[in-house]
């Protein structure tokens, strides 16, 4: 299992994106090169299916997952510093302990998940 200080490292490495991937069961919503490897580092497709199954209309979003002790909190805001606007409460989650983002912004008809990085 990776760790967060691990994954964070190699996610430091992504800026900006070769490619756009279709990782989520949500078919307008797609990954960057930098949260498909998130997505398959950790494990946690799981978590690009939850984000895209809110389907918000905030044209910029601001998702972040926090996790202590195998349990986890994912919450949406529409920007840094506004109020929430989705939170999830996970009674159980295998992710790496730690906090980490994945914005969302929209690209022609299809939502674009990115890291913060990748912006």
């Amino acid at each position: 299992m990776v760790t967060m200080g691990e994954l964070k490292k190699e996610l430091d490495n992504f800026t900006g994106t070769q490619a756009y991937h279709r990782c989520s069961i949500v078919s307008n919503y797609l990954c960057t090169d930098g949260t498909k490897h998130l997505a398959e580092k950790a494990n946690a497709f799981w978590l690009i299916d939850a984000i895209a199954s809110y389907q918000r209309k905030e044209p910029f979003q601001v998702w972040t997952l926090v996790v202590k002790s195998g349990k986890g909190t994912l919450t949406m805001v529409e920007d840094t510093g506004q109020p929430e606007l989705v939170k999830q409460i996970l009674t159980y989650t295998d992710f790496p302990e730690g906090t980490i983002q994945i914005w969302v912004a929209p690209q022609d008809e299809n939502m674009i998940m990115m890291l913060p990085s990748e912006y």
